[in-house]
């Protein structure tokens, strides 16, 4: 099922829910041993596969099933806008700086004043 954005957020939390229950089961894991692997409840996981769940308990399964990594797909990180880059780039040399200090300490060696 590809989600729209006409979709009802209940819905598309019982489709997740729904491919949670398809991902452990795939797994051959109960729903006990996935709440002991996630350090949550039983009934936390059973409410996760109906859809009804924290994120931070649904990041905790991902990490039971070993799909954490699904994440950056969900929501990847976005790109720096051009601006954003020019301004963690800062300010770019043009000139190089010279050896003014052995400069001056010859200058100031040769005159004898």
């Amino acid at each position: 099922m590809q989600f729209h954005r006409s979709d009802f957020p209940i819905s598309i939390a019982e489709a997740l829910g729904d491919r949670l229950k398809r991902a452990r089961l795939n797994k051959n894991l109960t729903q006990n041993e996935v709440a002991q692997l996630a350090w949550i409840s039983r009934r936390t996981v059973l409410n996760a596969e109906k859809g009804d769940v924290r994120l931070a308990d649904l990041i905790a399964i991902l990490q039971a099933l070993d799909l954490v990594d699904h994440l950056n797909l969900f929501l990847p990180e976005p790109p720096l806008s051009p601006i954003q880059l020019l301004k963690l780039r800062g300010k770019l040399r043009k000139r190089a700086s010279g050896k003014t200090e052995k400069l001056n300490n010859k200058s100031s060696e040769s005159l004898d004043w």
